[in-house]
């Protein structure tokens, strides 16, 4: 199965680049993992969020095959303990998805035709992260989902 880790604008703080690209060589064991980074949208400033939410939504949708399984990092998705979420992915692959997306959107959040298009939606946290802070919290949790699924030591109950 190939995971993809869909998000919109790059991640600013070296010490963030420096965590996920930690986690992003110890997945390469387990899954073919990928990262696709849509451009902050131009002028963000200046335009209403739901605007914004749409031209961000439209580069998103962009990377999105019609094959995809897409799954939302959504504060209002469901949540999961890593277990369980080792679980999801497993069950993902006894399906047969070739490519899982999971997918970070913009600060205000997704717009009204990618929650059309995705297959279902996930909470990291009732608390609220940075979005480049979820990639490296994202990134752990599926590294972590992994070596639970192989019987490795990394995740202690």
């Amino acid at each position: 199965m190939n995971i993809l880790l869909l998000a919109v604008g790059k991640t600013d703080a070296e010490y963030l680049r420096t965590g996920f690209a930690e986690y992003e060589k110890r997945l390469q064991r387990y899954a073919q993992f990928s990262v696709t980074i849509v451009p902050d949208v131009k002028n963000a400033k200046s335009l209403p969020q739901e605007q914004l939410k749409q031209k961000e939504g439209e580069a998103l949708l962009g990377s999105i095959h019609s094959s995809d399984d897409v799954i939302l990092l959504d504060a209002l998705g469901k949540q999961y303990t890593s277990p369980q979420f080792a679980d999801m992915l497993q069950r993902k692959m006894n399906a047969g998805t070739k490519r899982l997306v999971f997918v970070i959107g913009g600060a205000y959040g997704f717009s009204d035709a990618v929650y059309n298009r995705a297959n279902g939606k996930m909470s990291l946290s009732l608390m609220t992260f940075s979005h480049q802070m979820v990639r490296v919290i994202f990134a752990e949790q599926l590294y972590r989902a992994f070596t639970i699924l192989r019987g490795e030591p990394y995740h202690h109950e």
